[in-house]
């Protein structure tokens, strides 16, 4: 108890703390759009492909500045975005192919490229290992800050579009009979999705980033059928598993807090399989009976 409130003493441990209660929500909030509109395997291959980008800036400027890494994060996601987009036009494969086929490229080039870092004589002190799993003991007040100055960014933009989000999503069709710019809000999404995979991959790192993108969401959907109350929802779930995971990898040394905050929301998952309100288990099983 007393290393527990040593550590929810630290300044570096605040502001760790809202940063990860800012990113899950902002996650769960943007992925309950993503989620609607079927594109959930996209995110998870822009968050794969943010590897690779994150160790080409490395090596070419040999700085581990965080605006520089996450600036190539941001490109190599994006061209993978726009891969899958183009194999789907240009070919017959399908869509969840296409995701496969660039997912596993794009992160086998960068465990590649890690690797060989690591292997260089600077490379053990790039600590670039943990964008793979995340870690937030390692994060400095300068990182932190970044986190939640973004997230609270994404957070209010989605609030602003929240109303045209919501008719090109459901209405595509009803949307341009009224004007509104469809491709230009699809764009928008894409933006942020990219952005929240940028921002949350130094503390949920690049393999399981997504995962805080997609679970909340769903989690949310046992509990309601309203896009606006589910939006929150999802928000409440991001932010609670984001912070429990931060607050146990940092309390248990050495703990990647991806994994953590992943299991978070596995646990509100399941918990709202079974006891959600509108389409839990055992609501269901109730109503039946």
């Amino acid at each position: 108890m007393d290393t527990l409130t040593s550590l929810l003493s630290s300044a570096n441990l605040q502001w760790v703390l809202v940063g990860s209660l800012l990113l899950g929500f902002a996650s769960g909030v943007i992925g309950s759009f993503v989620l609607l509109k079927k594109q959930s395997l996209i995110s998870d291959a822009m968050a794969h492909a943010a590897l690779p980008g994150v160790c080409i800036i490395y090596i070419i400027f040999q700085v581990k500045s965080i605006p520089f890494l996450l600036a190539g994060a941001a490109v190599t996601s994006l061209v993978a975005t726009q891969s899958i987009q183009t194999i789907v036009k240009k070919s017959r494969i399908k869509t969840d192919a296409a995701i496969g086929i660039t997912l596993s490229v794009f992160f086998g080039l960068g465990i590649v490229l890690l690797t060989y870092i690591q292997q260089n004589s600077t490379g053990n002190q790039a600590g670039l290992d943990s964008f793979i799993f995340g870690q937030a003991a390692s994060l400095v007040r300068s990182d932190v800050q970044l986190i939640t100055i973004g997230a609270l960014c994404l957070i209010i933009l989605t609030a602003l579009f929240f109303k045209e989000f919501k008719i090109t999503i459901f209405d595509p069709q009803f949307a341009k009979g009224i004007g509104l710019p469809v491709t230009f809000f699809n764009g928008v999404l894409l933006f942020l999705v990219v952005a929240v995979v940028v921002i949350g991959i130094q503390m949920v790192g690049v393999v399981l980033i997504a995962a805080l993108l997609i679970t909340p969401p769903i989690s949310a959907r046992y509990w309601t059928d309203r896009l606006g109350l589910m939006t929150i929802i999802a928000g409440i779930f991001g932010a609670i598993s984001g912070v429990s995971g931060a607050v146990l990898s940092t309390v248990f040394n050495n703990l990647p807090t991806g994994p953590i905050i992943v299991l978070s929301a596995s646990v509100i998952f399941l918990f709202s399989l079974f006891f959600g309100s509108k389409k839990g288990l055992v609501f269901k099983g109730g109503k039946r009976a």
